[in-house]
């Protein structure tokens, strides 16, 4: 009985000392503040426009607004999705992407029945009372913090002779009555007890309020119905199909204009070859032997390309040392860092390959970088990160022609995503997340 009542009194206060309260606390901090002023900025954007479409005049401007609180709801709503799958390691699926559609008006109707929007916007209306309690298990922890600070401030600050008057230490208190004045310096251990209940307390008010949140972020800025799903679904198998097309097309294009081609004259030369054989004219048929094999030669290049466009070779030996090769082999200098545990499958192998080489000619034709930083690791658990990185005059973006947009539907295929952070001057960061199986 007294081992089970120490090991529990040590599980309770050793966890205001982990790594995992300095994340739960830290994302208290964040996530609160960005839940404050985001409940603000949707409640004036909303009653501002539904105030203004009230009035006959004003209803397209007041419509104009609520798209507008919708659209910066949704923002509102990624932020707190990717603080929470990013500090508490606990990953949320993101909603499935809006469809504007063709047409004003239609993209107006689209926009108002976007129901990932309006969750986001729930999100942040319930978010207000919940900041709130994460704030104050964070001022809870620093109060505590602090209080356990005093008897060393007392100590290296306030050792003064016997008999000097000093003024009385105010020990932090996380309520707003009362206050606890220290005179004396064994008087600083009561604050420092108080201070290891209030840390303890903030702790444990912390990862209770954050599993909370995690309940509302997974309820409501993620998939939520089976329809969304079945919707996104459709969307992505889709892309796959329309991909997989474009890469036959592709494949039949290279064979006709390349190999076939190729082929065909080696067959005319050696036909003709074998006619020069009936003359005994010797140094024509070299010559003619001669162009045989140079197009055998070419042809056999032409094959050896399409198939390592189909699947590269290099990956066999693993992803790492296909990047290293790729790195080598880039005009703009390029570094790899590589923190891969398991192997991830075969295709999604491909699929970051095929990327990191995109983002990599990307570079090199319109960033004018001198530096490519190429960084890959699983150590999410079920999902691959690829980041590429580089130096250059940025201004990348996934609508503006340069090869992202491929990328984006081929990474969709696979519920991948890409993150692309490119502001004009640079530098320009591209993310690559990946599921481990396709």
């Amino acid at each position: 009985m007294d081992d089970s009542i120490r090991r529990v009194t040590g599980i309770i206060l050793g966890a205001a000392f982990t790594r995992r309260t300095c994340r739960e606390l830290l994302y208290c901090a964040l996530s609160g503040l960005a839940g404050v002023l985001g409940f603000f900025l949707t409640v004036f954007l909303l009653v501002s426009g539904l105030g203004i479409t009230a009035s006959v005049l004003g209803a397209v401007f007041g419509l104009v607004i609520v798209t507008i609180a919708l659209r910066v709801s949704r923002r509102l709503g990624s932020l707190h999705r990717r603080l929470s799958n990013r500090m508490l390691y606990r990953h949320v699926e993101p909603p499935p992407g809006f469809q504007p559609g063709n047409g004003i008006l239609n993209r107006l109707d689209r926009r108002l029945r976007d129901r990932a929007a309006w969750r986001c916007v729930w999100y942040s209306l319930i978010k207000l009372p919940v900041a709130a309690v994460q704030l104050w298990a964070v001022g809870l922890s620093v109060s505590g913090l602090i209080d356990l600070c005093y008897p060393l401030f007392w100590a290296l600050f306030r050792n003064h002779p016997s008999g000097s008057r000093l003024s009385p230490l105010i020990a932090l208190e996380p309520f707003p009555f009362g206050d606890f004045k220290i005179y004396t310096w064994p008087g600083t251990f009561l604050a420092a007890l108080s201070g290891l209940a209030w840390l303890v307390a903030g702790t444990w008010l912390a990862r209770g309020i954050n599993a909370g949140d995690r309940a509302l972020v997974r309820g409501l800025l993620g998939p939520s119905s089976m329809a969304e799903r079945v919707s996104e679904l459709e969307r992505t198998r889709a892309l796959a199909v329309d991909d997989s097309a474009a890469a036959l097309r592709r494949v039949e294009r290279d064979l006709h204009d390349g190999a076939q081609m190729r082929l065909a004259a080696l067959a005319m030369n050696l036909g003709m070859a074998r006619e020069k054989l009936d003359q005994a004219d010797g140094a024509s048929v070299r010559e003619l032997i001669d162009a045989a094999h140079r197009n055998a030669v070419d042809a056999l290049a032409d094959l050896r390309d399409l198939a390592r466009g189909i699947h590269p070779p290099v990956l066999d030996a693993g992803l790492a040392s296909a990047l290293e090769s790729l790195a080598s082999s880039s005009a703009i200098p390029a570094t790899v860092t590589a923190r891969i545990g398991p192997r991830p499958a075969p295709a999604i192998e491909t699929i970051a390959y095929f990327c990191a080489a995109e983002l990599i000619a990307n570079a090199t034709k319109h960033s004018y970088a001198n530096q490519i930083t190429i960084t890959i690791d699983t150590e999410r658990a079920g999902f691959l990160r690829l980041d590429v990185e580089d130096d250059g005059i940025g201004g990348a973006g996934k609508n503006r022609g340069s090869g992202l947009t491929g990328l984006v539907q081929r990474v969709s295929t696979v519920d991948g995503r890409i993150d692309v952070s490119s502001p004009d001057g640079g530098p320009t960061a591209v993310t690559v997340v990946l599921p481990m199986k396709a």
